[in-house]
């Protein structure tokens, strides 16, 4: 039986859990999930607990067991304290500010790069003298989060040289020495 599987899922106050049919609907204090589920995996919400079952060790089963039982964790958890991610952007003349949900951001190209964000992301831009400039990103759906912070890290990737670049806060950069003197 899978590990991850067969761990229940408590649920906090403030948060409902339905399931009709193939669909699981956690509702929150931070806001509302929606997901699919695979007609073969079953879903219990019995005494402030969801169980996650399948019917059988095929392998499909086996492997769609523990991961709704993951998306659904998530989803609780999101719905209930909500997910937070911090970018930093290292860099000469780098900066990032925001108006709404339209993020700029100035990293050493030709131009500026504009990017607009889903309305269920809240986002806040740090710029103190001395620092780096710091992008917050907040919302309940982890995977969405997740997605928007690789898009925005993909536009200047970290380079192991000199470290520049858009990195997650905290997030260690593996560095390699520069080419050494000249041969004599």
């Amino acid at each position: 039986m899978s590990r991850i599987g067969k761990l229940p899922i408590s649920i906090p106050s403030g948060v409902s859990v339905t399931v009709q049919d193939n669909l699981v609907t956690v509702k929150g204090p931070k806001g509302t999930l929606h997901q699919e589920l695979n007609p073969n995996i079953t879903i219990k919400v019995e005494d402030g607990q969801i169980n996650v079952s399948r019917p059988d060790d095929e392998k499909l089963n086996r492997s769609m067991h523990g991961l709704y039982r993951s998306l659904i964790q998530n989803m609780v958890v999101g719905v209930s304290e909500g997910y937070k991610k911090t970018l930093e952007l290292v860099g000469v003349g780098y900066r990032v500010s925001n108006q709404g949900n339209v993020v700029e951001f100035a990293l050493g190209y030709t131009h500026n790069i504009f990017l607009s964000l889903p309305s269920e992301i809240k986002v806040e831009s740090k710029s103190e003298r001395n620092q780096n400039p710091i992008l917050i990103l907040e919302s309940c759906d982890k995977q969405l989060i997740g997605q928007v912070c690789a898009k925005i890290r993909s536009f200047r990737k970290p380079e192991p040289y000199k470290g520049k670049g858009v990195k997650f806060a905290g997030e260690i950069i593996r560095r390699k020495a520069g080419k050494s003197a000249g041969k004599k």
